[in-house]
Order: C-alpha cells, then structure tokens, then sequence
C-alpha cells in the first residue's frame, strides 16, 4: 500500500482514510488518535479519543470531564484494530503518557512520532524507536546549530546561581505540563531538597505526576498574600511563563527571572524576555537527536511536519534518504 493513500494532511491534521480517523486533528473530528496532552495536539471536543491513560487524564484535567464524546485508553505495546488498520502506540519521551502512533495496513507501516525527545527524563517513560517504512519527525530544533547542553549542567548553573544570591528569588518559567515536573526533578535529583515554590497554574497538574509515582517532593503554593513574603528569599518558585507578564512575578524578593525552554539557547530570545538566568532545558530533540533518529528508525521516507522542515529534508536528501515537509498547520513549542 502507498503511504500517501495511508495516511495524509488535511486541514483538519493527518487523516487515515482507511481507518477514518485523524492524529492530533487541530478541529473537533469524529476520531482523533492522540499523541500527548499538550494543548497543540490535543484539543476539546472531539467524538471518540484513542490515547494512554495518561494523556486522557490530563486532558480531562485541562479540559474539563466532557472534553470528549467518549474516550479509549491504550497502552504502550498494545495493539488496536480500526477499521481493518493496525494501531499500537510507543513511547515518545516528550511528557508523561506522550506516545508515538504507529499505523499499519497491507505491510506498509507509517509512525507519527507527535513530539518526542531521546535525552532521559525521570518524569515519562524513555523514547523506544520504532522500525518503520515512514517517519513523521517533527523539527522544532531542526537545525544543525541546535546541540542542547546536559540538563544536569543547566541545574548546575542554576544551583550556583542561589548560592551566589541566597536573598534573591529564583523565578523559572517552565511550561505547565511536563517541563516544570521536569525541572523540579532535575533540582530533585542534583540534591536540592528544600521546598520548591509552584504558581497555581501548576498545582492540578503537579498532582496529577505525584499520582503516577513521580517523586517531586515537597510543593507549596507561591502564593504572597496568605504568608509572608520572606520565606521566598533565596527560594525557587515556578510558574507558567505567561506569569511574568502580570503582577504575581514582582512580588517577590528581587527576583532572578529564569527561563527552561530550548530556545534560550538564542540569546536574543533570552533578552527579548527579560531572563537573567537562561537554562536550556528543552522536551524535544536537538539537531543530532533527529538526525540519529531518523537512522535508528530504518525509515525509507521521513515527513517533517512542524519547525525547521527544509532543513532536515534536505539533510535527508543528501544522505539518501526520501523526504517531504507536510506544512501541517496549528502546532506551536508549548513544551519547548
């Protein structure tokens, strides 16, 4: 069977015409298979969800307990028949319950990868390449300038800094969903026991991974109004980036403003927010993480979606390898 007549774009997301269903579709859709909670893939308002038990109940905490019609639950491993088509799910090692899709028919077998990423990550199970004859790879860092450091540098710098400023309030931004638990477990596991301070916006969703078993230790809310301001000094808070910009951030003892996001790897971006403390942590691949991937996964035909698409199909052309962009529309780096 062609890949094209298995699985193609539409205005809607990647569309399976044999099995009719949708991957991430960025409308509502009468089937959507779902990669991972964030909110670029995972929407409201959809018929029936197929997903892990992890991303449906984050949706469900994000979204509200009717954030679909009905809903699926599927294991890693596990195998779904669909309409004659062939769906197992994989872990991507982007955030927790983030999976890869595979989709099978007539021995042709395509694996939509949503975001993924290679480096560990103690907050989600470790990316598993999958041999396939079609890759979809996203490209958000996919360009050969990007090689993220070691995350355990970045707490490194970040632990160095609260030394040399012990009176001055840490203030990362770091993504709701999956960045901010996996910062919090970075400090966790460089030896940083004390209470880490966490924005409301985080607090359901924190729950949600000490639930699942993931150890992040002792939270509390940053809230300044019900205590003292005091206890902030020389403290780490995190919250949504979104808060900076409003009067929750100033309110804190001459704060340091950090950031966790890959693209603080661009000093420009760092100034453009106002961040003193950059820390490049990113929940996607570096350009040698992509390219070893596309290796690891023996694909004949890789479709880049979302990023720096021309990049990485030219480098795919010049290493023999068959491949197009598919200009899908409606993804953002939410998790960057």
């Amino acid at each position: 069977m062609k890949p094209e007549a298995l699985l193609y774009p539409t205005p809607d997301g990647l569309y399976c015409p044999e099995g009719n269903f949708h991957i991430d579709p960025v409308r509502p859709v009468s089937r959507a298979l779902i990669t991972h909670g964030h909110s670029d893939h995972a929407r409201a308002g959809h018929q029936h969800v197929l997903a892990t038990r992890q991303t449906l109940d984050i949706m469900r905490i994000r979204y509200g307990e009717d954030f679909c019609g009905s809903e699926q639950a599927i294991a890693h491993g596990e195998t779904v028949d669909i309409n004659g088509v062939t769906i197992r799910y994989y872990p991507a090692g982007h955030v927790l319950g983030s999976a890869q899709i595979a989709v099978e028919k007539s021995g042709t077998r395509i694996v939509a990868s949503g975001d993924y990423k290679r480096s560990p990550d103690p907050t989600c199970e470790d990316f598993v390449p999958v041999t396939c004859d079609v890759f979809i790879t996203e490209a958000t860092f996919g360009l050969p300038v990007f090689h993220h450091p070691n995350p355990r540098d970045e707490m490194a710098k970040l632990l160095q800094s609260l030394k040399q400023f012990p009176e001055r309030t840490h203030i990362i931004g770091a993504y709701a969903l999956g960045k901010a638990q996996r910062v919090i477990m970075l400090l966790r596991n460089a030896g940083y026991d004390a209470p880490i301070y966490i924005h409301g916006a985080l607090a359901r969703l924190c729950d949600y991974y000490l639930s699942q078993g993931i150890p992040l230790g002792d939270l509390r809310p940053a809230t300044v109004e019900k205590q003292d301001a005091g206890i902030f000094k020389g403290a780490v808070v995190i919250g949504p980036p979104s808060a900076f910009a409003d009067r929750w951030a100033r309110r804190f003892s001459d704060p340091v403003p950090a950031f966790a996001s890959g693209w603080m790897m661009v000093r420009q971006r760092a100034r453009q927010r106002g961040v003193e403390l950059p820390l490049v942590i990113s929940d996607h691949c570096d350009w040698p993480e992509l390219t070893q991937t596309i290796r690891d996964t023996g694909a004949g035909n890789i479709w880049v979606t979302h990023g720096r698409e021309e990049a990485l199909v030219r480098w795919c052309e010049l290493h023999g390898i068959a491949a197009k962009p598919l200009h899908l529309v409606g993804y953002e780096d939410e998790g960057d």
